[in-house]
């Protein structure tokens, strides 16, 4: 996708959650017609591209839980002005750091072991499988974050208006009213 002069470029991507602040984006509505006038997206599964470019805004949801998710975060920062993480899993862990409680070693018995009820059980071991880590981690733990926005997820109304904010060149802002954790 060629840079279209005079829009700005957003990359998104999703890391260990369950896709609910995509969800979100997606729940702006009409308004992501509006959108798509202003900006030019990059990689995001919205487009399906897989490799980042130049980007002005990377918008990051969920908790960062194995390799790849820690790759995926440093291609982000190293591409994109300005990261904003969005969600309670991106910014302290959520649902997915739940699991920090347990050894990695409990979890993996626990879900390929003894909770599935085969005559042999076998805890994968591909080399394709990006390593899981120790623990879930929030995203700010592994790159710089600008900007953040909590919420589970964030509502449609928060989304818009802080990218709004971001492509009219001010800082985002919200009330503690709108944070939402449904």
């Amino acid at each position: 996708m060629n840079n279209t002069p005079g829009k700005i470029r957003i990359a998104t991507t999703s890391l260990a959650g369950c896709f609910g602040c995509h969800m979100s984006i997606l729940d702006i509505d009409e308004k992501i017609i509006d959108l798509v006038e202003l900006v030019e997206f990059d990689r995001t599964p919205l487009t399906d591209i897989k490799e980042i470019g130049e980007c002005d805004i990377g918008i990051i949801e969920g908790a960062v839980a194995n390799s790849e998710n820690v790759e995926v975060l440093q291609e982000f920062r190293k591409h994109c002005k300005t990261v904003v993480a969005i969600g309670a899993c991106a910014l302290n862990g959520g649902i997915p750091a739940m699991r920090n409680h347990y050894s990695l070693e409990e979890c993996l018995k626990e879900s390929y072991v003894d909770g599935m009820g085969l005559d042999k059980p076998l805890i994968p071991s591909d080399p394709e499988l990006p390593m899981i880590l120790n623990e879930v981690h929030p995203v700010q733990d592994v790159v710089k974050v600008d900007y953040v926005l909590p919420g589970c997820p964030p509502t449609a109304d928060m989304i818009w208006d802080a990218l709004t904010a971001l492509i009219e060149g001010r800082e985002p802002s919200f009330s503690l009213d709108e944070v939402r954790y449904d």
